[in-house]
């Protein structure tokens, strides 16, 4: 269960959380369970306390090497069909090496799903804190630019043209709104993910007899988690929600950076990634500065949904015990937790230190010559005159400091001007007010208030 896989996974993928999930890493929680399960059966008076003490012991031991040969593990999986199998004889084996006894209890009354998926449920809630950290601070740092920028304006743009005045913080808002909304869901489903699996061989708890509901619950309490009614081997909908809410996640942080990616243009040239030694650099071209933050979130963003709909797909699960769904679930709900961390952590850095051009803002606004304002010469002049005849005014005003390459309040000027009945209709302080982006901005900076203070509000 590593997903270690070569010299580029890093540049996308969560550090941390590849080596949670690599094998020693999937291993250690592994040893965990069995510890924790050893201790709950001799708490309920079901094997010896000493033969608990020593599974303890062994399961606890500093260097996993010394009692495991994971290559042996990995090796004898491809026959066994799964890594528990001679996980279990390998630790059996080293538990025999200090106490014989003891050996006989060792995964007693367990089957190899249960400490697989505990282990996991145990891995998921770490990368849930992780990613919980560092949704923090990408909020922070939201936060910080859309108080900044409240007043900073800017091209707001529809299909990749400019539409109308807005503000930087508006944008920078919809990030911290959107941060914020993935945040609670992941908790939500962290929180419904939290339980144990322990159902035995068929999912009764036969082999424990009357003594079961109470080692269940021994083991929940010693591990930290939820018992649920029953187990839930081949019900893998808490799984595939929390996989689809880290694909939702991805792809808001995908979101985000193809904004910056695209106001980052050389032509644009409104933001800018932190800079710094080594920082994407150009093998040929010295002057390059290249987006590669932007590069490595809008990477994950491409390779998580496939991943997510593996996870949908593998829900399809026969009877109590699975035959290919849960196996394609192995190496999947890992690639798409260290995708996702490895996005976050890099929108997080990102935003904290980036670069906001508001001059070139302010020139982007002025690079049509005030067409950015034609809807607001429309609004005005059709209180007058009706709404589509001054549409159409307007219209050919616009198309005539296009060809002129004039300013449109220019145009608008002269086009009124030209009829007696449209002469008189805005005047020169009308025309000046109209044509000034900061009077165009609607709710921009009330919707920086709000959204700022409902942040406040939750995140206190």
């Amino acid at each position: 269960m590593t997903i270690l896989s070569g010299l580029t996974e890093q540049i996308y993928a969560d550090r941390d959380i590849m080596g949670l999930f690599s094998g020693p890493g999937t291993i250690r929680r592994m040893l965990a369970v069995e510890a924790a399960l050893a201790r709950a059966q001799a708490h309920c008076g079901v094997i010896p306390d000493r033969a608990a003490r020593s599974i303890h012991d062994v399961c606890h031991a500093e260097d996993i090497d010394a009692i495991l040969d994971l290559e042996a593990i990995a090796t004898a999986s491809m026959l066994a069909g799964n890594i528990a199998i001679p996980f279990v004889k390998q630790l059996t084996a080293a538990v025999r090496r200090v106490d014989p006894e003891a050996a006989r209890f060792v995964h007693w009354g367990a089957t190899s799903q249960d400490v697989l998926d505990t282990a996991l449920v145990l891995q998921l809630q770490q990368v849930a804190a992780q990613l919980d950290q560092d949704l923090d601070a990408a909020q922070r740092a939201c936060a910080r630019l859309t108080a900044a920028h409240r007043d900073t304006i800017m091209v707001g743009r529809t299909w990749l043209q400019h539409a109308l005045p807005t503000t930087f913080g508006v944008k920078t808002a919809g990030w911290l709104e959107a941060l914020a909304r993935a945040q609670r869901r992941l908790r939500h489903d962290a929180e419904q993910a939290a339980l144990l699996q322990f159902g035995g061989a068929a999912g009764t708890l036969a082999s424990l007899g009357d003594a079961a509901p109470a080692i269940a619950g021994a083991l929940a309490k010693e591990l930290g988690l939820a018992l649920p009614n029953m187990p839930w081997h081949a019900h893998r909908d808490r799984l595939a929600d929390m996989a689809a809410t880290l694909g939702v996640l991805t792809g808001t942080l995908g979101k985000i950076a193809r904004d910056v990616s695209l106001m980052a243009q050389t032509e644009i040239a409104e933001l800018a990634e932190p800079g710094g030694p080594g920082r994407g650099g150009s093998s040929t071209m010295p002057h390059k500065r290249n987006p590669v933050s932007c590069a490595a979130i809008l990477a994950a963003a491409t390779r998580v949904p496939p991943l997510v709909s593996t996870m949908l797909s593998s829900m399809v699960q026969e009877h109590e015990r699975a035959l290919g769904g849960w196996q394609a679930e192995w190496d999947v709900l890992p690639q798409i937790c260290a995708l996702t961390g490895g996005a976050l952590r890099h929108v997080a850095g990102m935003l904290d230190g980036l670069e906001v051009h508001a001059a070139n803002m302010a020139r982007n606004v002025d690079a049509t010559n005030g067409l950015i304002l034609a809807e607001a010469y429309a609004l005005a002049l059709g209180a007058r005159i009706g709404r589509m005849e001054a549409h159409e005014l307007i219209e050919q005003a616009s198309q005539e400091a296009v060809r002129r390459n004039c300013s449109l309040k220019a145009s608008v000027r002269e086009a009124l001007a030209k009829h007696e009945a449209t002469r008189d209709l805005l005047g020169d302080h009308d025309l000046d007010r109209l044509g000034d982006p900061a009077n165009y901005l609607g709710e921009a900076q009330s919707i920086c208030d709000r959204v700022l203070a409902s942040w406040a509000g939750s995140s206190s």
